[in-house]
């Protein structure tokens, strides 16, 4: 079976290379951040708790791949630091001794663990997906906000314009001052929308990885049982069952 280690490594470097690129444009960054401060700390705090969701879907796989080992192998020496989550469903199926060759499961059964382990995987999924369109939401939300304190900002503006005087240096400099609101709306705006976005794509690619190893740790788990399960007729079964009783 593959190695989900294989997964966490290019995740790993995946995030060293996005930590760079940000490490290089960092003055433009954290002129983007201060734009409003309080915004992007959600927006990067969820973007925190996505990558230790998306970590954890592919490290869920180690104590389910070191139980089949030691299931294969028949070592009962062979450390396995955490009971299977996802092969609950298979481990009552096959009992608990170890070094099995050969076992025998009706078709059904075999089909309702492979389901069963199929749906856990699947909605461990969920959340990532759900951190994905979060963090697009929160993006658009902050445009929408700035955009929206703009629109108020140029309304007050141009009532307050004032143009009685006569003094146009005076009526220049106090349109200057209030054009600062506005600029302050758009880059709330353009902020909350660049830390989003970039952080949707940074959670998406470690969702495709985590869905990379759950995808190959399924079929691994599906041709081995293929090659060592005896189907048995479902009728076959049951009545040995009743003769056994």
């Amino acid at each position: 079976m593959s190695n989900p280690k294989h997964a966490l490594f290019w995740m790993s470097i995946y995030l060293f290379i996005v930590g760079i690129v940000c490490a290089l444009i960092y003055a433009p960054l954290y002129s983007a951040f201060q734009a409003n401060w309080v915004f992007n700390t959600l927006i990067f705090s969820v973007l925190i708790i996505g990558i230790a969701i998306s970590y954890r879907q592919v490290v869920i796989l180690i104590p389910e791949l070191e139980w089949i080992a030691s299931f294969r192998t028949g070592y009962s020496s062979l450390s396995v630091k955490q009971e299977p989550r996802l092969l609950k469903s298979l481990t009552r199926q096959l009992g608990t001794d170890l070094k099995k060759d050969r076992f025998s499961m009706t078709a059904m059964s075999l089909r309702t663990v492979l389901d069963g382990i199929r749906a856990r995987l699947d909605e461990s999924r969920e959340i990532s997906r759900y951190m994905i369109s979060l963090l697009i939401f929160l993006g658009l939300l902050g445009t929408f906000w700035g955009l929206l304190a703009t629109i108020n900002s140029v309304g007050s503006v141009i009532i307050n314009l004032s143009v009685e005087g006569g003094d146009f240096n005076k009526i220049f400099s106090e349109l200057q001052a209030g054009l600062l609101e506005p600029l302050k709306g758009m880059g709330t705006a353009f902020s909350s929308s660049l830390f989003g976005l970039g952080g949707s794509l940074v959670l998406g690619f470690l969702d495709i990885q985590a869905g990379h190893a759950q995808n190959r740790f399924y079929d691994g788990l599906e041709e081995w049982l293929a090659s060592v399960t005896k189907l048995v007729d479902s009728k076959i079964k049951n009545e040995d069952i009743l003769d056994g009783v």
